[in-house]
């Protein structure tokens, strides 16, 4: 986390903002004391990682079999 004065802020406010949607957060301070705090509105979210229901889940030794013909007529044109 990157700290810069108030001074710093006002003059380079548009290449703060680039860096905190960067995901960066700027501390703000004034005579050396944090004040406020850049963070991005949204943040980025997280990579998803998959497998995390695997052993979990399970599949009957039916389900690929094909439906009754009763499922089925209503479905062909």
């Amino acid at each position: 986390m990157d700290s810069v004065n108030v001074q710093e802020a006002k003059t380079h406010l548009s290449r703060l903002l680039a860096r905190v949607t960067a995901g960066e957060e700027i501390v703000i301070s004034r005579y050396g004391r944090p004040i406020a705090r850049l963070v991005p509105a949204n943040p980025v979210p997280k990579r998803r990682v998959g497998g995390g229901w695997e052993s979990s889940i399970s599949m009957d030794d039916s389900f690929d079999d094909e439906l009754p013909q009763e499922w089925m007529a209503p479905l062909e044109p």
